[in-house]
């Protein structure tokens, strides 16, 4: 019992340092790889976490080695047993890096999920493999007592019946190479998926450095607009009594909106070149017609109000988009509108200009204004009137209708878009008269988004989630081939089928850079396909063979293809697909003799 113990935990200790060395080096050139530099740090810091973390497996280990050496005596059934205990610790461990992974940023959880299990994965192999013939001769050695020569005679015939007459319970003779073959190229295939995790963050890196030059682009040009329609800002005094009891006047404003209002925008697309990317910015033509009712509260009366200081507002969120002069017509009165706002209760920016009230007619006060605005992407409206209504045309064929309310009427073609929205008393919760009220302008915005229909980042970034359908069946498709001509093909082998199988993302996020994704996909396909197909075809010497290669990923990548081309009903034509895979899989392998004598 004790020579169980010792050679159990020397066993369990030497497989533990092993695979914490050979996990701590993959983790550390995974971390390498996705944040870059500081390897030697990386590794200190990396190696001692790894193996506090592991301390559960090299107990368990060693109790478990321990109980089969106790109660197993055939080496064929320890080796089993042994390798369905590597196997639990390795599910334990992968739970384990659920949690683990949960640090990393959500978006990419999964994926540092799946590099972590695939590293450990390896790690156990790489650990067991190293010590091969410590395990081979550990589980070979007859532990059991023996008390007499007669015993010993029973004992070593049942010895003889158990470990050492039966072939399949050799050490040299009793693993499954088709197993075998199986284990490792499952192992490949996460392993291969390691390197499409730094693929999207490359993807992410390239679309993040897009949308930089966008920004600054846009800053330079004009931001997203945000335009009201004109209102008037009423001063008047007001009365109260103090502390003391003396009557004191103080100066308060008043809000008025038009009672209707009709807006007309032009919005022209301008597409601008920057490095290898264009940002897409906007002329609009913006025209404001309508009138005013003024109707006082009954607590303040005209003689209250000072008409000759009122101004007149405009609000517009970037006033360095104005391309001309903005000029109201109000009335009798035509006035020029400056940058500033008198009260920014209601709106934080805008223009507005002072105007003289005094003799108006208050039953109808009529205004029009023009104003020409450059801005990026998007274009925004509030509906500050009692009754509005507004209407959009432009000549880009891809809007996008945002804000708190979609339009009532909208057509989009390929020649462009027009779009209405209308507002009434009846569905704004404010009247013409604001005062003393805190407004959130964001809660009642809307209007239309200039997009970019799929760019080619977010097509590439949905192209790499099928990259473990395209590792997957290829490795298969090779594994299954070696089976039936009996040709094997190396570990080796399969890393480079899968760098070449990975690099196909990386050929088409360049290509995508510079010309139509379709076409960078179709060239990268292409390129791919035929290394393949030229390798096949070296290594089976078959051009049978090597042609069967190629259909099969020119069908993989179309499908891929049509995936990303789909958007509302990409899952149910991918399941479908998948499911057809899988039947097609299941029949051509249906007279594969899995267990050879």
């Amino acid at each position: 019992m004790n020579n169980i113990i010792s050679h159990s935990a020397s066993l369990a200790a030497s497989i533990w340092i092993k695979t914490a060395l050979c996990f701590g080096g993959l983790l550390m050139l995974e971390m390498m790889l996705a944040q870059g530099g500081g390897g030697g740090v990386l590794f200190l810091l990396t190696l001692p976490i790894t193996i506090i973390v592991s301390l559960p497996a090299v107990v368990g280990l060693f109790i478990g080695t321990s109980l089969i050496l106790r109660f197993i005596p055939a080496y064929g059934q320890r080796l089993k047993l042994f390798v369905l205990l590597l196997f639990v610790i390795l599910l334990f461990y992968s739970v384990v890096a659920v949690e683990i992974a949960r640090i990393f940023d959500h978006q990419y959880r999964w994926a540092w999920w799946l590099a972590i299990t695939a590293s450990l994965i390896a790690s156990v192999i790489l650990g067991s493999y190293l010590t091969r013939s410590d395990i081979n001769e550990l589980l070979s050695t007859d532990f059991f007592p023996v008390h007499s020569s007669t015993n010993y005679t029973t004992h070593q015939t049942s010895m003889e019946q158990q470990l050492n007459v039966p072939a399949e319970d050799k050490p040299a003779e009793s693993n499954s190479p088709i197993l075998f073959k199986g284990i490792i190229t499952g192992v490949l295939i996460l392993l291969m998926m390691v390197p499409t995790l730094f693929i999207s963050s490359l993807v992410q890196e390239r679309k993040g450095r897009q949308q930089e030059i966008v920004r600054e682009v846009s800053q330079r040009w004009a931001g997203a607009q945000k335009l009201s329609g004109l209102f008037l800002v009423l001063p008047y005094e007001a009365q109260f009594q103090n502390d003391k009891g003396k009557e004191v006047k103080i100066r308060k404003e008043l809000i008025l909106l038009p009672e209707e209002l009709k807006v007309g925008s032009e919005l022209n697309p301008v597409v601008r070149k920057r490095s290898i990317y264009d940002v897409l910015l906007y002329r609009t033509d913006t025209k404001f017609n309508g009138h005013f009712t003024i109707q006082l509260p009954k607590d303040i009366s005209v003689e209250k109000v000072l008409w000759k200081e009122a101004s007149v507002c405009l609000g517009l969120s970037d006033i360095k988009g104005i391309e001309e002069k903005v000029l109201v017509q109000i009335g009798q009165q035509k006035l020029e509108l400056a940058p500033g706002l008198p009260n920014k209760e209601v709106l934080k920016t805008g223009l507005s200009a002072p105007v003289d009230l005094t003799g108006i007619d208050l039953s109808r006060l009529e205004f029009s204004t023009q104003v020409k605005l450059k801005g990026s992407e998007q274009l925004h409206f509030i509906p500050l009137a009692g009754n509005s209504s507004y209407a959009v045309a432009s000549s880009w064929p891809s809007p996008s209708f945002d804000g708190t309310s979609l339009p009532a009427e909208h057509l989009v073609k390929d020649g462009g878009f027009t779009a209405n929205w209308s507002f009434s008393k009846a569905n704004l919760p404010f009247g013409t008269i604001m005062r003393d009220a805190e407004f959130n302008e964001e809660d009642f915005s809307f209007g239309v988004s200039m997009v970019q229909p799929a760019d080619q980042y977010s097509k590439t970034e949905r192209s790499v989630k099928y990259a473990i359908l395209f590792i997957g069946l290829t490795f298969s498709l090779f594994l299954v081939i070696e089976l039936m001509q009996k040709k094997p093909v190396h570990p080796i082998q399969y890393v480079l089928i899968g760098i070449a199988l990975s690099v196909f993302y990386t050929l088409l996020l360049s290509l995508s850079e510079f010309i139509a994704f379709d076409s960078a996909y179709a060239i990268a396909a292409v390129a791919t396909i035929g290394l393949i197909t030229f390798y096949a075809s070296a290594h089976f010497k078959s051009w049978k063979t090597a042609s069967l290669f190629g259909l099969v990923l020119s069908c993989l990548y179309l499908f891929a293809f049509v995936l990303v081309r789909l958007e509302d009903t990409a899952l149910l034509v991918g399941s479908i697909g998948l499911f057809i895979i899988l039947a097609l899989v299941m029949f051509g392998t249906r007279k594969i003799n899995w267990y050879p004598a």
